[in-house]
């Protein structure tokens, strides 16, 4: 059995062993003025709020629900722009990958490697992330157990990989909804590794056949924040978006600035 290291580092933040961190940031880039408000307004909360922020941005989103759905400005672009982003604020960013191929690239930039849920258990996808170095983020599959993610973070781990992040983001519960099982936390958490919880997206409501997009609410983030807290989660992870109503992906669920910094200050003291 492979030793996860308990404390993992995500550029100057430290998740795990006692220490609360907040991953943020869009869905998915739409432009570049629009990825640089959301990464300055995180920085102002890291600074106000004295918690460690990393960035979340999303270059493409390769699991989308309609074949016209926005996709993103693509990886070299996407990098371009995280990139000037990061140089400017400082921030940690964490980038989400999609094929082996993508790992040696967005390392380059990144802080942290992001294995998406409905990947979780692509063995080389995982490897060529933990080759990198980098800490890895591995969002627990929909349709997987969380004592199964445990050999899922050791493909990662055995290539080289900084340390492995899991996170919690709903198990599917019938074709179109999600529930959250807060002893995933602690399951993941006896890895001896770090454990997020994903309070946007397991709010989905994933489509069935005649929909065109997800959909999803966001009545249920302050309460769940606060019970995955409570069950040891190592940190938050949220959507934020300057104005959900308009966004091109998960309208239903990002958080406005104002319901994220409601969120931030309803869970400080946790």
């Amino acid at each position: 059995m492979i030793n996860y290291p308990n404390e993992i580092k995500i550029g100057d933040a430290i998740a795990g062993d006692g220490n609360k961190i907040i991953v943020a940031g869009p869905c998915v880039i739409e432009d570049f003025s629009m990825l640089e408000k959301t990464a300055a307004f995180l920085k102002d909360i890291a600074s106000k709020r004295k918690i460690p922020v990393v960035l979340k941005a999303s270059y493409d989103k390769a699991n989308r629900t309609s074949v016209s759905a926005f996709r993103g400005p693509g990886i070299e672009k996407g990098l371009e722009m995280i990139a000037a982003v990061k140089k400017k604020l400082s921030l940690p960013v964490l980038v989400d990958i999609h094929c082996r191929q993508e790992a040696v690239l967005a390392a380059k930039v990144a802080d942290c490697l992001q294995i998406p849920a409905f990947l979780c258990r692509q063995t080389d996808l995982l490897a060529s992330a933990g080759k990198t170095g980098l800490p890895v983020n591995i969002k627990k599959g929909q349709f997987i157990s969380p004592r199964a993610m445990r050999l899922q973070g050791e493909k990662a781990l055995e290539a080289g990989s900084g340390g492995v992040i899991f996170t919690e983001r709903g198990t599917s519960f019938g074709y179109n909804d999600l529930i959250v099982d807060m002893r995933s936390i602690v399951i993941m958490k006896e890895t001896g590794g770090g454990v997020f919880f994903d309070v946007t997206h397991s709010q989905q409501s994933p489509p069935s056949g005649t929909d065109t997009g997800t959909s999803g609410s966001r009545k249920f983030t302050i309460p769940l924040c606060c019970a995955a807290l409570a069950a040891g989660a190592d940190g938050i992870y949220a959507e934020v978006h300057p104005c959900p109503s308009e966004a091109k992906s998960d309208r239903d669920t990002q958080l406005s600035f104002r319901e994220f910094e409601g969120l931030v200050d309803a869970v400080s003291e946790m």
